[in-house]
């Protein structure tokens, strides 16, 4: 917006009232009176000092005793024909006076709309810049605010990519377990069909728990004519009974089978009377290794003495196995116990 355009009011307005001020000076002001008034001047009190205090004027001191009189009066009648024209002189400043003082109270005016229109772009252009700065402030905390967001996002996005990363290294590394326990697995079956037919096939090897040579007609403990054992079983192992795949105590005449678990503590059971053979108990281990449940009397068992039976149990729930995260929840498996006779 132009300068013009601005105040094109104010310009038009103040135009007008000069107008209207010029033509009533036209109309009103410039004209000469007639008749044209003669020559006057101003009245002075006559005095004998330039200073003096009061407002009455002191009795003239008189000189001479008798002549003062009438030169007096002719004085006084002199100065009367001149006392009407006084009056003129003393209106005319006052109406120059008067005159004076409306110019003097227009041009105040203007000054007045002037200082007061200029307080007022003042005013609106403080006004202005505080908005502009209310503005600005608040598209500044509207940008940190985006930037924090940003920077949220940013540290949420980088927390799930190293969750990702965890689950992953995670699953590699359950990955690799079952693969190196698979691997176990397939060599502990090598191992137990290498193991066996070296058993069945081996030369003049006297078993360490046999009856007899390798070329008997019979090994075992319970009944003649049979390789007593099971097929997952040890040839030189010294026990018979269903725990060949176990690795427990062999030589103490504690044995068990419970697949992928290794035992930490197998507790021998008390000799509870006159009598010898084998006892398998059915366990139910969880995956911290306790036995759970025990039920003596399992195929294999060689005594029915119930003294034996529950000497059997009472070892086989303190019986401990490894921890083992991977197994079941409850996995079953046998506890062979050999009774013998001193």
């Amino acid at each position: 917006m132009t300068f013009l355009e601005k105040h094109k009011k104010g310009i038009l307005g103040t135009v007008i009232f000069h107008i209207i001020v010029l033509v009533m000076l036209i109309f009103l002001g410039f004209f000469t009176p007639l008749p044209l008034p003669g020559e006057e001047g101003i009245l002075v009190n006559f005095g004998d000092s330039e200073q003096g205090l009061g407002e009455l004027e002191p009795a003239p001191r008189q000189r001479e005793p008798e002549p003062a009189p009438p030169v007096r009066q002719e004085e006084e009648t002199a100065p009367p024909p001149s006392q009407p024209a006084t009056p003129p002189p003393a209106s005319q400043p006052e109406a120059a006076k008067e005159e004076a003082m409306t110019q003097d109270y227009e041009e105040t005016a203007a000054i007045d709309a002037a200082e007061r229109k200029r307080e007022e772009e003042e005013r609106q252009q403080q006004l202005e810049e505080e908005r502009r700065r209310q503005q600005e402030l608040e598209e500044q905390r509207q940008a940190e605010l985006e930037e924090q967001r940003r920077l949220a996002e940013i540290e949420r996005q980088r927390q799930a990519e190293l969750e990702r990363q965890r689950q992953a290294e995670l699953e590699r590394k359950r990955r690799e377990e079952a693969e190196q326990k698979k691997r176990e697995e397939e060599q502990r079956k090598i191992n137990e069909i290498d193991s066996r037919a070296k058993g069945a096939f081996g030369g003049n090897t006297e078993g360490t728990g046999g009856r007899g040579e390798s070329d008997s007609e019979s090994q075992g403990a319970t009944f003649p004519g049979g390789n007593q054992g099971v097929p997952t079983g040890d040839p030189d192992a010294s026990t018979y009974g269903p725990g060949g795949s176990g690795s427990g105590d062999q030589g103490s005449g504690v044995s068990y089978s419970l697949t992928g678990r290794s035992a930490r503590s197998l507790p021998k059971p008390r000799y509870p009377g006159n009598d010898e053979g084998l006892v398998v108990v059915k366990v139910t281990v969880d995956k911290y290794g306790n036995v759970t449940a025990a039920e003596p009397g399992a195929r294999g068992t060689t005594i029915m003495d119930k003294n034996f039976w529950n000497e059997a149990k009472k070892a086989a729930l303190k019986a401990k196995f490894n921890l083992d995260e991977t197994a079941p929840a409850f996995q079953q498996g046998t506890i062979s116990y050999r009774f013998e006779l001193d």
